[in-house]
């Protein structure tokens, strides 16, 4: 499915769905490091420590269930350029760059009036084998 472009409206959700899927992170023991770091490659939406392991957070918001899920929207180019960007943040940061890490996805479902009607923590969300 071709993406489609983005509006005021899709930043402003997008945003408050990555405030809402830190919090909950935090609710459950993970410890926030880092927000919307960049790179070539493109963008980690949060970086977390979950006790030893390093944690890098894809958060995808979805009003509505129109458009599926939103984790069907994590493809598998989506998830190797994270994992090109989580390598490009171990290279940048050498002082965690032999942690063990992987890369989790935080799904959230929002109702037309913007209030959750469901928050998915899908840990180790994107694997190569």
């Amino acid at each position: 499915m071709p993406e489609r472009p983005l509006t005021a409206r899709h930043l402003t959700t997008g945003r408050n769905g990555e405030q809402l899927a830190i919090a909950e992170l935090q609710r459950r023991g993970l410890r926030l490091i880092e927000r919307n770091w960049r790179c070539q490659f493109g963008e980690l939406d949060a970086v977390m420590w979950d006790g030893e392991e390093l944690v890098f957070v894809e958060v995808k918001t979805r009003v509505g269930a129109a458009r599926g899920a939103a984790e069907e929207s994590l493809t598998t180019e989506k998830a190797r350029r994270l994992a090109v960007a989580a390598e490009w943040y171990l290279a940048d940061h050498p002082e965690i760059d032999d942690a063990i890490w992987r890369i989790d996805l935080v799904a959230i479902t929002l109702d037309r009036d913007g209030r959750v009607v469901r928050i998915a923590h899908i840990a180790n969300a994107a694997q190569f084998g």
